[in-house]
């Protein structure tokens, strides 16, 4: 066996205990370890699924107007779509990272997705770039209202660590709003 198999066996067994290992703490992971009651973050979860859910789609329709879009504001627009279908996926990440460490799993699937999302797919081809745009601002505040709704309930829920996290979330998607009204002159 050469010195390059037997590394990359090593690393991978090394991989593979370690991915086990991680698993292990989070299937066992419970709010009480960090100072929660478990029974006021079972609302906070749900709201952070529901939240991760809609981000999913959010993120499914952005990416689709990044690749779609046409016409004379094409390079404005396909980079600005970048940068939000760029920051869902981190946010989406980092929802399903806070929900494991609240101990609960995230929702994983898109048909948990797609059932739960308020935030409704559509069609990006052929799609006006000022539709696309619209289409985003209106996920935008369903994504706000959620946020705002999660705040309050992980505020009941002495849970600062998510609400910071989300109250971030909201920052940014309130003033990209405000950016994506002004594009359209709705402002």
């Amino acid at each position: 066996m050469s010195i390059k198999i037997k590394c990359d066996y090593i690393w991978q067994t090394l991989r593979q205990r370690l991915c086990c290992t991680l698993n292990s703490l989070f299937l066992h992971m419970n709010a009480k370890e960090i100072s929660l009651e478990e029974g006021k973050v079972k609302p906070v979860v749900d709201h952070l699924n529901d939240l991760l859910a809609n981000y999913h789609i959010y993120y499914q329709k952005v990416r689709g107007c990044h690749w779609n879009v046409k016409g004379q504001n094409f390079f404005t627009l396909h980079i600005k779509f970048e940068e939000l279908y760029t920051a869902a996926l981190t946010t989406i990440d980092e929802l399903a990272e806070r929900i494991l460490t609240l101990g609960k799993p995230p929702y994983s699937t898109f048909k948990d997705y797609i059932e739960t999302s308020q935030i409704k797919e559509i069609q990006t081809i052929g799609l006006k770039d000022t539709k696309m745009v619209k289409a985003i601002i209106d996920d935008l505040a369903i994504l706000i209202a959620k946020e705002r709704e999660i705040m309050g309930i992980t505020a009941e829920a002495g849970d600062d660590g998510s609400n910071d996290m989300v109250n971030a979330f909201m920052q940014f998607n309130e003033k990209n709003t405000w950016m994506l009204r002004s594009f359209v002159n709705e402002d």
